[in-house]
């Protein structure tokens, strides 16, 4: 048991280090200048502190990837919330990102190269051949199938709360639903992978390698 609570830990470090502060600050910092100030405070702080984080990817030569990402959506975030005049839209980004994860988890199921085995071969650098063995393809096809559940439940979680909630009870879905849910699925599928890779008897990639 401890030895596996060690490999799971080891593996969300893998997927989370380094970026939860990215994901979790602008809104918060959203919140709480939309509630002292005016929207357009908000947006602007909103802006900077992503701003910050881009120029520390810089300073500290890591993979900018994540931090352009974070960075564009919150720009068109501003975009739409300021054109509109409504805070909701800050988080109109968050619900086009899940219907774009929804559809190309789907095509990834459809052309049959789940997208469970490129996030894992992106994460651990992983020969891509090992993935789709006969033997070890299954475990990841039926992850990605979990992912998809998930990706279109908080879809539907995120439609309503944006039609029906107020911007202070989006920020707190937001948080939720971002780092908190995010590990709970990612624990979730490591732990059902591997006992799926266990019973289909295939070798692991070191002895693959």
């Amino acid at each position: 048991m401890k030895k596996l609570i060690v490999e799971i830990t080891k593996e969300l470090k893998l997927v989370l280090t380094g970026k939860s502060l990215d994901i979790l600050l602008p809104p918060i910092i959203f919140l709480i200048l939309n509630s002292i100030f005016t929207l357009i405070i908000a947006l602007i702080g909103s802006l900077i502190i992503n701003i910050v984080f881009f120029v520390l990817r810089i300073i500290q030569k890591e993979n900018l990837f994540y931090a352009l990402g974070g960075l564009v959506g919150v720009i068109l975030a501003i975009t739409l919330a300021y054109v509109n005049n409504n805070g909701s839209n800050f988080f109109l980004p968050d619900i086009i990102g899940t219907v774009v994860l929804v559809i190309v988890t789907i095509v990834s199921l459809f052309i049959r190269k789940p997208l469970a085995i490129f996030v894992s071969h992106i994460t651990r650098g992983w020969d891509l051949e090992w993935f789709f063995r006969e033997d070890v393809l299954p475990a990841y096809r039926e992850v990605t199938i979990f992912w998809l559940f998930f990706f279109i439940a908080r879809l539907s979680v995120e439609v309503y709360l944006y039609l029906e909630s107020t911007v202070e009870e989006l920020v707190v879905a937001n948080i939720i639903m971002g780092i908190p849910l995010l590990i709970t699925v990612l624990t979730i599928s490591y732990i059902y992978g591997i006992a799926r890779l266990r019973r289909m008897g295939g070798p692991g990639i070191d002895e693959f390698m």
